[in-house]
């Protein structure tokens, strides 16, 4: 008997070479009524992670302005950076409701 690979892990698979190869998405689409063409539309995606991003320069301004407001945040409420994602929610949430 050989051992195969279970489907289970297709998905992580899948993400992790999402994440660190990238890929390019091409469509083109055209939407019609009635056999009339109303609006044509030709879009071009590129998917990766950050740091696949940055190593082919795509993103590198916006990437360091958003780090930036983190930093920021973090030095304004250093408190809020120790907690926990559902426990800053928690907060926000409450003082919304104030």
């Amino acid at each position: 008997m050989k051992p195969s690979k279970g489907d289970q892990h297709a998905v992580v698979d899948l993400v992790d070479m999402l994440l660190h190869k990238g890929a390019v998405v091409e469509a083109d689409v055209l939407i019609t009524v009635a056999d009339i063409p109303l609006v044509g539309l030709k879009l071009r995606a590129a998917l990766a992670g950050m740091a696949t991003m940055r190593e082919y320069g795509m993103f590198e301004e916006w990437d360091e302005v958003q780090r930036e407001l983190s930093r920021e945040e973090v030095a304004q409420h250093p408190m809020r950076s120790r907690l926990t994602a559902s426990e800053n929610a928690e907060k926000k949430s409450d003082a919304d409701e104030r």
